[in-house]
């Protein structure tokens, strides 16, 4: 499920922005691929953490697939070029989303399926679809929420976490920020949104997610009842609530107010290993985000049911949260990060840290984070960068937690706070994100 070819599902993020811009787009789709296409043609000075990373994964993917032969040459000092990726961003910028799905992209794809033994079709090409769905949405504090609904997990793990954590506001009282009693509290909401996830959360095209009922106050205010402010919750104790390393996220909001918050993903790092000959892009091993085994952890160490397992024509359940904050309908805030089953932990504390703590936009996404995922019952883990102070660590562990590291940096928050009128942007220090404003000169009468 996590190298090779038949890690591969269908991708979908062609076909995604190209709907997006059907819809809602004011420029010329060719006038905003061709940048990428310049790009790929003059090539970019890697960053020498991205070099480093890439020649760690050598062994990670081994001969099992062609990844050495398009990154192996990749260096710090010089440009690194992608012809055949031009190539193709230039069919897409001339054809839009045809070329991928049933033009001569889409017959590049199908022959590397056929070379590296995989099992997409120029069939599953043609019948795939992006798909509309209305966003969830939830009152908290005054705000309306926005965000992703299944087959993403994030939405309603962020609106869960919010709304408990207001339910029992008075446990908060008085907490220090990531305290070890605030990491406690925090690590009891995030045991039972995992549960909820595991045994609810697929493809609502597949299951009835019940979404509604999950998200619904009276179910949330009974979960926020069940959090044990002084001790770790036993494993048997936090069950469903109902009867019976690397994404990439962008937050913007144009001159006129609109906002996007927009989350995409390979799911691990350089997806399947598996480049497309001749197209020169790397393919998905979002096979991994299917539950392969009911109980069994995927590479996130996240484990799921019968809602989120592999069936023909079902979208994989994903983490991706990206939130946007409404006030009296206007846009208030619109945050998202990468970081696997880490986003919506990571989300939850950014928005938290705004309106709990006063924190600045980039106070709020480079404060140190911790999460917890239900199993194991006693982990908990931290920014490896941001770590939490040693005392915090040794007061988890006189509690019964393992306070660790966590296995790699998790998230990348990209957040917009308006704040005085003004929109203030912040990228997480933790990775190479950037935030601009720009300012937009308006037309001469």
């Amino acid at each position: 499920s996590l190298i090779g070819a038949r890690a591969v599902g269908v991708p979908g993020t062609v076909a995604g922005l190209w709907q997006a811009h059907q819809r809602y787009g004011s420029l010329p789709w060719k006038d905003l691929v061709m940048p990428a296409v310049k790009l790929a043609e003059e090539g970019f000075m890697p960053a020498a953490s991205l070099v480093e990373d890439i020649h760690d994964y050598r062994e990670w993917f081994g001969d099992a697939t062609n990844f050495w032969t398009y990154f192996g040459n990749i260096a710090a000092n010089q440009p690194f070029r992608q012809p055949e990726l031009a190539a193709t961003l230039r069919r897409i910028a001339e054809r839009g989303a045809d070329d991928f799905y049933r033009g001569e992209t889409a017959r590049l794809i199908v022959e590397q399926m056929k070379r590296s033994g995989g099992l997409i079709t120029a069939d599953d090409l043609q019948r795939y679809q992006a798909v509309w769905r209305d966003p969830l949405r939830s009152n908290w504090r005054g705000f309306e929420i926005l965000s992703a609904p299944p087959p993403s997990s994030g939405g309603f793990a962020v609106i869960q976490l919010l709304k408990m954590k207001e339910h029992i506001a008075d446990y908060f009282d008085g907490v220090p920020h990531n305290s070890p009693q605030y990491i406690h509290l925090v690590a009891e909401l995030e045991k039972r949104v995992f549960a909820d996830r595991a045994e609810y959360l697929g493809d609502p095209d597949f299951v009835d997610n019940r979404i509604q009922t999950l998200i619904s106050d009276d179910y949330i205010a009974r979960r926020a009842r069940e959090v044990n402010p002084a001790q770790i919750s036993t494993l048997a104790s936090v069950q469903p609530g109902l009867e019976s390393a690397d994404t990439t996220h962008y937050s913007i909001v144009d001159a006129a107010g609109n906002a996007v918050s927009n989350t995409y993903t390979l799911n691990w790092s350089y997806g399947s290993g598996v480049v497309v000959e001749g197209a020169g892009f790397l393919l998905n091993d979002e096979m991994d985000d299917f539950s392969l085994k009911p109980g069994v952890p995927n590479i996130f160490g996240v484990v799921g049911n019968t809602a989120n397992e592999i069936q023909p024509g079902k979208r994989m359940l994903s983490s991706m949260s990206p939130t946007i904050l409404l006030r009296d309908g206007e846009v208030e805030v619109v945050v998202g990060t990468r970081g696997g089953s880490t986003i919506f932990t990571s989300v939850f504390q950014t928005i938290v840290n705004l309106f709990d703590y006063g924190m600045t936009p980039y106070e709020a996404v480079a404060a140190t984070r911790f999460h917890h995922q239900l199993l194991p019952p006693d982990l908990v883990t931290y920014s490896v960068t941001r770590p939490l102070p040693q005392e915090t660590v040794q007061a988890l562990g006189q509690r019964g937690y393992r306070a660790m590291p966590h296995d790699w940096e998790f998230g990348d928050v990209q957040l917009i706070q308006r704040r005085d009128g003004a929109w203030v942007p912040a990228s997480d220090p933790r990775d190479r994100g950037v935030s601009r404003v720009i300012a937009i000169e308006a037309p001469a009468d």
